[in-house]
């Protein structure tokens, strides 16, 4: 939201009060508080009027501080808040005659006790960025209404990533960003998943603890700074320091909350009914049996919004004209080693019986006059969850239980992104802070149902709206996306945006929702698709089965299915670093580099973990540009170096794409390629890439772990479980592994 009409004057309508000085400051637990005066005192008269803003700083972790800033406290708190993980840390306190300032860990914020009013964030004594004269604020606009805002210095080069699953360019600079989630495809500036957090390559991260509207304006009202702001009488924000991006993601999720371990299984290929299509049992065997025939690996089925019967979502009822006997179907499903997903969302039509029964229970959001909120949007006369109620919470999860117990595995939560504004919560919560909190509550719900039932290692979600902390409940994807190449390259900007945002996993409708993609398109899909972190067919009115589109659709489907599930070893192990350490799978380029500036804008490529770089292809010819970093790089495939730092062209036929390992890595492949849930150990094979004498390299697969030694021309590994080594001599191939292990081959790359 802009205030100015350019540099030196306000909009018309606009009103703004600066914090001028510092008036004083006290110590209490550990925290600073300063009354900030938006005039200057010069005599006792200058201290008979206000506003006065309250600035209170504060750390909940090591490398972490807080600002809030609060102007009237006299009003009745109402939530939701985020929930937020602090941990035991002593902020250390320091006064002079100029500064007063509070240091936790190597980041400290220091505030000019004389003078004009300036705030400084510093690590190891080098600035990180500021806040100074005129910069935050007390605002008010054409219509009265009451806003905080804060403007933070952003250095010169510096680039701005995250604020949630966005469509646009990677890098944020120039753009205005409003934290508000809207069902508004992939390609708008309106966005699905909003997080009110931002990464720079300068060191810091900024995280603004306000679940309502936040408007970003990032290097675009004052293009030296990012600013932002909220309808609100307290605005809190953290200044993250890393120094890395990789440091600065650890440190804001475990603050926020870090991703669950989604199953194994999970990472196999989906396929879905489609959206709009017509199908019955009939039809979903043949899409199974064709799949099986034609040795396509398949792990999990999803049945989307049909499976019920119209006007009827939600009942979570299985439509019994084209599903008369659910429980079977069921279980014959599950005869073929597959895994069931079935479509939800938070709504209720008013046709569904469950809208009499959640009505007279008090279980749907309601109006202002007591009546509960409808519409005719998406189902006839839909009413909403009142996720904020637990007894509405456990109301709905017992519908879930039910389908659990039916057989079905996991859940499609589609939408929470409409959420209106003239209701009132059962928790009396503000609609305005809600409207992107919902999502957090439903998903959180879905979640611990499965959690529960399902047990801590099986539970994962399809989700498409999100905003801070619901990077707890994977997996996450990208929402309506077109079948063109225009919008393949979109989704992989928003998934790269989320993962700098703190989310772990994410997916996207491979072959593009809406629209039928040409052969030619959907195999370039599939390459990226089966190259990310969970892989779905999916569309809106047309099937998704490869024998669709053209025979080498299902020879390319064929051929990076199985590449994906040998890569299971690699890419789990990488899964978990998402789960204990908050670091995304598909990582922009940045994040792995961040001081080569080559890679700062790039955002049609990414690393799938930290040693495998992939660059889609976007053209039926196959013609590709990507950056390689410093080091000699080698296709996985095809065994081909390149030596960066450089730019390189290629051709790729449909059975290619660019998959290039990292030098110095390790890739530990699977013995398996025609289930992603197998012991990922047994069999195990690890190819070693440009391993310099003297280099070694811990590579854990499962409960076992190894460790890579070069010493000149020989590579030698040993094995924690059980205790051994070998040696592979150069020319050697192969050496075998204990028993119970498999065989294990060194590749000297």
């Amino acid at each position: 939201m802009k205030f100015t009409d350019g540099y030196w004057l306000l909009r018309e309508g606009v009103t703004a009060a600066h914090p001028a000085q510092v008036l004083d400051v006290t110590e209490s637990d550990g925290a600073l508080e300063i009354h900030a005066p938006t005039r200057t005192v010069r005599s006792r008269g200058d201290l008979m009027t206000g506003p006065v803003l309250t600035v209170r700083a504060h750390t909940p972790m090591p490398g972490v501080i807080g600002l809030t800033l609060t102007h009237f406290t006299g009003g009745e708190p109402r939530g939701p808040e985020f929930e937020l993980t602090a941990s035991d840390t002593t902020a250390q306190v320091s006064y002079d005659d100029e500064h007063a300032t509070l240091t936790s860990g190597d980041l400290s914020v220091r505030l000019a006790r004389g003078g004009p009013w300036h705030v400084e964030f510093l690590a190891h004594g080098r600035r990180l960025t500021s806040s100074g004269h005129k910069n935050a604020g007390i605002m008010r606009d054409g219509s009265g209404a009451h806003h905080l805002r804060e403007q933070l210095v952003l250095t010169v080069g510096t680039s701005v990533y995250g604020l949630g699953e966005r469509f646009g360019p990677l890098v944020k600079n120039g753009q205005v960003v409003d934290i508000w989630q809207a069902d508004g495809g992939t390609c708008s500036e309106q966005a699905y998943k909003n997080v009110p957090f931002y990464l720079t390559d300068a060191g810091y991260g900024v995280f603004v603890d306000h679940p309502g509207q936040v408007s970003f304006e990032v290097a675009s009202e004052v293009v030296s700074r990012v600013q932002f702001s909220a309808e609100t009488q307290e605005l809190t924000y953290y200044v993250i320091h890393g120094p890395t991006p990789k440091e600065i993601l650890r440190k804001y999720t475990a603050l926020t909350g870090r991703p669950a371990l989604p199953p194994a299984w999970s990472f196999g290929l989906w396929l879905s009914t489609s959206f709009t299509t017509s199908y019955d049992e009939e039809t979903v065997t043949s899409f199974i049996e064709g799949m099986r025939e034609r040795e396509l690996p398949l792990s999990v089925f999803h049945f989307d919004c049909f499976w019920m019967r119209e006007f009827n979502w939600c009942d979570f009822r299985w439509d019994p004209r084209v599903f008369p006997d659910p429980e079977g179907m069921l279980a014959r499903l599950k005869a073929r080693d597959l895994r069931v997903s079935v479509w939800i969302n938070p709504y209720i039509a008013q046709r569904s019986p469950l809208f009499a029964e959640g009505r007279a229970l008090g279980h749907l959001l309601r109006r202002p006059d007591g009546g509960v909120w409808q519409w005719d949007m998406w189902q006839p006369g839909m009413a909403l969850v009142d996720f904020t109620s637990p007894a509405a919470r456990d109301w709905y999860a017992a519908k879930l239980e039910a389908l659990l117990a039916q057989g079905v595995d996991c859940f499609k939560t589609d939408f929470g992104e409409r959420v209106p504004l003239d209701v009132v919560w059962s928790d009396g919560s503000d609609p305005e802070r809600m409207h992107n909190y919902y999502t957090y509550l439903y998903n959180r719900t879905v979640f611990e149902v499965l959690r529960k039932h399902r047990g801590e290692q099986e539970a994962v979600l399809f989700a498409r709206s999100a905003t801070t902390g619901s990077q707890q409940f994977p997996v996450h994807w990208g929402g309506d996306c077109e079948a063109t190449y225009e919008s393949m390259a979109e989704s992989l900007r928003g998934g790269l945006s989320l993962g700098l945002s703190g989310f772990g996993f994410w997916s996207h409708d491979i072959g593009g929702f809406e629209g039928t993609p040409t052969p030619a398109l959907f195999k370039r899909w599939l390459a990226f698709g089966l190259l990310s972190s969970h892989s779905r067919l999916h569309g809106s009115s047309s099937y998704r089965v490869p024998w669709q589109f053209d025979e080498e659709s299902v020879d390319v489907a064929r051929h990076f299915t199985r590449l994906k599930l040998r890569l299971m070893p690699y890419l789990y192990e990488t899964a978990r670093a998402a789960h204990t350490e908050g670091l995304p799978m598909m990582r922009a380029m940045v994040l792995e580099f961040p001081d080569d500036l080559g890679c700062a804008h790039l955002e049609r490529q990414y690393m799938l973990g930290p040693d495998l770089l992939v660059a889609p292809v976007f053209s039926d010819e196959g013609d590709v540009t990507y950056y390689v970093p410093e080091g000699t790089w080698t296709h996985f495939v095809t065994g081909e170096t390149v030596t960066g730092p450089r730019w390189v062209r290629e051709r790729h036929g449909f059975l290619s794409a660019p998959l290039l390992v990292r030098p110095g890595a390790v890739i530990p492949v699977g013995a398996r390629d025609d289930r992603p849930d197998y012991d990922h150990a047994d069999g195990v094979t690890l190819r070693a890439y440009g391993l310099r004498p003297g280099d070694e390299v811990t590579v854990p697969v499962g409960d076992v772990t190894f460790t890579v030694v070069r010493a000149g021309d020989t590579l030698r590994t040993t094995c924690d479980a059980p205790e051994t080594a070998w040696s592979l001599a150069a020319g050697r191939r192969e050496v075998q592994a204990p028993p119970g292990t498999g065989l294990l081959t060194l590749e000297l790359g």
